[in-house]
């Protein structure tokens, strides 16, 4: 059984500049479906970098760009598919949404799914509607606040999923990671790739970034990729391990002693990302699609039985 150290309540999202006139909005504890966005402010409007999982938080989020500014929200950018980063799309009607042509596939085919209700704990999701990127790129395109060039790139693998894009500032040496990097958190790559994600992280470190905009958790510098790809590998010496002995991962999972990595938030991710790590080792197609039942019931199996935990 897992257990996850979440803080009960929550402490308030918070803005921080992380350099001049661009901002990382972080919502703690950055477990289950609490995520984090920012936003770059210009004189004729406002890019944010994602949305948020409900909304409630989405609509805190838009008063928290009116307490920086009130220039228009112009560009809405996603950098992939999860419903966390996605669900308050809806919330921008005035925004050009941006992504990748397969995070718009993605949206479309899956709408607000049920699963969310049925595996995590009971949250407030609001009035949701699938709101889908309606400018989509194939490898990446260029947004610009002001003269400031923001280079939005597909990373060019399945990794976090198959659609995971990044927003790279070069002049500022600033990267918004999306979920190719948790910070604190368990990574998550069941909709994507062990392999895929290692590969992910080699390009990220590449661009020498020197502040980092994860996905979930505090921002951080380059160091935390690191330790990204050592739980990845921890994960898939593990899957060797239990594939050798003919365990299935739900069995592997129970079996394996976390060590450094038992106190990281939802630590019953290791279930899913040993999922993916068995299709990997497989041969199977990186980030091809996998029995999200399958995988959702023995994740619950592996919290006792309990619904995930989700502060949402």
């Amino acid at each position: 059984m897992s257990s996850s150290p979440h803080d009960h309540p929550l402490p308030p999202a918070r803005i921080e500049e992380v350099s001049d006139g661009v901002y990382a909005y972080v919502q703690p504890d950055g477990s289950w479906w609490v995520n984090n966005t920012g936003f770059l402010v210009g004189e004729r409007g406002v890019i944010s970098v994602d949305s948020c999982s409900t909304e409630r938080r989405t609509l805190a989020y838009r008063e928290a760009i009116r307490s920086v500014t009130a220039n228009p929200i112009t560009t809405l950018v996603n950098t992939h598919h999860h419903g966390d980063h996605t669900f308050g799309n809806f919330a921008f009607p005035e925004a050009t949404i941006v992504g990748h042509e397969r995070t718009r596939e993605a949206i479309l085919a899956e709408g607000i799914p049920a699963y969310r209700t049925i595996a995590w704990t009971e949250v407030d999701w609001g009035d949701l509607r699938a709101c889908p990127p309606f400018l989509t790129y194939t490898d990446g395109v260029t947004v610009y606040s002001d003269e400031l060039r923001c280079e939005v790139r597909h990373i060019g693998v399945p990794a976090h999923t198959t659609n995971d894009s990044i927003v790279w500032i070069p002049e500022r040496s600033l990267l918004f990671a999306g979920d190719l990097v948790f910070n604190g958190g368990t990574p998550f790559v069941l909709m994507g790739s062990v392999l895929g994600s290692l590969e992910a992280l080699d390009r990220i470190e590449e661009l020498g970034a020197t502040t980092i905009v994860p996905g979930h958790g505090d921002v951080c510098g380059p160091e935390v990729i690191g330790r990204v790809r050592g739980y990845l590998r921890f994960v898939m010496e593990t899957a060797e391990r239990g594939r050798a002995a003919g365990l299935s991962p739900l069995e592997t999972a129970r079996e394996t002693d976390l060590g450094e990595y038992g106190g990281l938030l939802d630590p019953e991710r290791i279930v899913g990302n040993l999922h993916r790590a068995y299709a990997d080792l497989d041969g199977a197609s990186l980030g091809g699609p996998v029995d999200l039942t399958a995988v959702i019931t023995d994740m619950l199996a592996f919290n006792g039985g309990k619904p995930l935990t989700c502060l949402a």
